[in-house]
C-alpha cells in the first residue's frame, strides 16, 4: 500500500511540476520607490490665530515607496494587487499663508489589470494598468492656538491608472518605471441649483479630489 501510495504522488508530482518548468515565469513581484506630487480639497475660508485666512489642506509631496505583486494570466494579460505609502505632511494654506500642521501617511490600496503590449519573453515590455481599491489618510497630530490636537484618519474610495515601461537583462529578474495617477473622491460642494423644463429644478455639486501623481522605478522579480 505504501509503495503505490509513493508511486501515485511521485505522479501527481511529476504532472504538476513538468508543466509548469517549461512555461514562462507567471508571477512578478516589484519593490517601488519613487516621488508623488500631491494636492488636496478647498473650502471655506477661516480665520486663523495668526491673523491669516485658510481654505485650503493638501498633502505634501514627497518620496513615496510600495510593491507590487502580478500575475500574468495569459501572455498579456495581467491582475495583481499594488500598495504604496507616502510619508507626508499636512498642509494648510490659503492666499498669503502656509503652513505644516503636522506629519502623517497617505497609503494605497489598489487590485489592477494590466495590459503588457509585447511577448512574455521580450526584454522590453510596455504597459498599461487600472484598478479599484481605497486611499487611507492617516491621523495628524496638529498645534492649534497652542493646543495639541489630533485630528482622526479617513479611508475613501479611489481609482488607480498608469503605465510604463518593465526591462528584463535576465529572465526572472528586472527593472520597472512607471507613471501613475490616484484620484481620491472627497468631498462635493453645493454648485447652485440647475433648472430643466423637463426634470424641475434640482441641487447640483463641484465634487473635490485629492490626487496624486506618482513617478516611480523598482526591481522586479519574476517567478
Amino acid at each position: 500500500m505504501s509503495k503505490r501510495l509513493v508511486v501515485v504522488t511521485g505522479l501527481l508530482v511529476g504532472a504538476l511540476v513538468c508543466p509548469t518548468s517549461a512555461q514562462s515565469p507567471r508571477v512578478e513581484v516589484t519593490g517601488l520607490v519613487g516621488w508623488t506630487f500631491s494636492d488636496g480639497v478647498s473650502g471655506d475660508g477661516v480665520l486663523a490665530g495668526d491673523g491669516k485666512v485658510y481654505n485650503r489642506v493638501d498633502p505634501k509631496d514627497s518620496v513615496s515607496y510600495g510593491f507590487g505583486v502580478g500575475v500574468n494570466v495569459t501572455d498579456n494579460a495581467e491582475v495583481g494587487f499594488l500598495y504604496g505609502n507616502q510619508p507626508s505632511k499636512l498642509l494648510f494654506s490659503g492666499v498669503g499663508a502656509e503652513r505644516e500642521a503636522g506629519d502623517f501617511n497617505v497609503s494605497t490600496y489598489h487590485g489592477y489589470f494590466a495590459y503588457n503590449t509585447a511577448p512574455p519573453d521580450a526584454k522590453i515590455r510596455p504597459f498599461f494598468f487600472g484598478g479599484f481599491g481605497a486611499t487611507n489618510f492617516g491621523s495628524v497630530d496638529v498645534n492649534i492656538g497652542g493646543v495639541n490636537r489630533s485630528i482622526g484618519g479617513e479611508t475613501q474610495f479611489s481609482t488607480t491608472w498608469g503605465g510604463g515601461v518593465k526591462v528584463f537583462p535576465s529572465p526572472h529578474v528586472g527593472f520597472r518605471g512607471a507613471l501613475r495617477f490616484t484620484p481620491t473622491y472627497i468631498k462635493t460642494d453645493e454648485a447652485g441649483w440647475w433648472c430643466d423644463p423637463y426634470w424641475g429644478c434640482y441641487v447640483v455639486g463641484n465634487p473635490q479630489y485629492s490626487n496624486q501623481f506618482e513617478f516611480s522605478g523598482g526591481v522586479t522579480f519574476r517567478f
